[in-house]
């Protein structure tokens, strides 16, 4: 018999809500759960799912309290301080911090067996120390990372190569943020190199401006905010590509953030690479052939963030949870 698959939700704003739209709609989960501090908003946004049934694969949406995390299969935290206009992912570390140990030690009290998928900016800083409160193997705490990043460069080159997204395989490492990093000398269009691919078109295609697409993916968030507000749909999409590849243990490669172990000389990190992902969480992390500026993108994205949890460490945070 199928094991249920259950997913709580902990934050229904905008993002934790249309992923659980987003969710109930791709018939992956069996159980979704809303945990909110507001627990008529909670309430209030599973009703409207729930009259919209009719139109969906058979789940079961509900409001509900961290209790509900006990036989949970993933637990996805979107909960925490909204972005501004004009506020950059890391500007808002010192609030969602706090907010993150909270969720986690919340959680922690009804179980040690979900998967812990952090979405809540700034992602990486804050998979850090939802690692090291839960107490929990680094496998089973990782982070959204890159992966909306890393579709966003695909379609920028779909768009510059008019090709179909889904036959470009891209990949943003690093900080969720302004110091990620792209991975060129990865890239390609149905197995051929971008050159290659190039060489091979009957109309000349230019050469794409590496940094320039670099620049628009990097500020692709920023602008969005900037017009609307908020991000949600292409972050809620990407969530459950994550969340698909845990509940279905595909052992997808997808670009998440978790706790690097000297790779490439960073370590006690939590940043973007390419990982398998299944019913674990990572279960293992790709080390690739990256070039010596690729190589320095990331140690310099490390540093940048080691620079933030250092002054986080320094304001006094209380020690880590650590397993018996």
């Amino acid at each position: 018999m199928e094991t249920k698959r259950k997913v709580v939700v902990i934050g229904a704003g905008a993002v934790g809500s249309t992923f659980a739209y987003t969710l109930m709609q791709s018939g992956l989960a069996h159980d979704i759960v809303l945990v909110d501090a507001d627990r008529a908003r909670a309430e209030g946004e599973a009703l409207d799912m729930n009259h919209g049934l009719f139109f969906a694969p058979p789940v079961e949406i509900r409001a509900g309290g961290y209790e509900e995390c006990a036989d949970a299969s993933v637990v996805v935290v979107t909960a925490g301080a909204r972005q501004k206009p004009g506020q950059t992912r890391l500007d808002l570390v010192s609030e969602n911090v706090r907010i993150c140990r909270q969720i986690v030690e919340a959680v922690g009290r009804h179980t040690e067996d979900a998967v812990i998928l952090m979405v809540t900016n700034p992602v990486d800083v804050l998979t850090y120390f939802a690692l090291k409160y839960s107490g929990l193997p680094r496998e089973r705490v990782l982070g959204s990372g890159t992966v909306l990043d890393s579709a966003r460069f695909r379609y920028l080159l779909s768009r510059h190569y008019k090709v179909d997204p889904r036959n470009v395989h891209a990949y943003i490492v690093g900080e969720h943020g302004d110091s990620e990093v792209a991975l060129w000398s990865m890239a390609h269009i149905g197995g051929l190199p971008l050159k290659l691919y190039c060489a091979m078109c009957d109309s000349q295609i230019a050469p794409p401006d590496h940094d320039g697409i670099l620049k628009e993916v990097r500020g692709s968030a920023y602008h969005v905010i900037e017009s609307k507000g908020a991000t949600y749909y292409a972050v809620s999409l990407a969530l459950a590509r994550i969340v698909g590849a845990i509940l279905r243990d595909e052992s997808s490669v997808l670009t998440v953030s978790t706790m690097l172990d000297e790779l490439y000389g960073v370590r006690d990190i939590s940043l973007s690479m390419p990982c398998v992902v299944d019913r674990s969480g990572v279960s293992r992390v790709l080390r690739a052939d990256f070039t010596a500026q690729e190589v320095e993108g990331l140690r310099d994205s490390a540093k940048a963030l080691r620079k933030v949890i250092d002054e986080v460490e320094r304001q006094g945070e209380a020690p880590f949870r650590r397993r018996p």
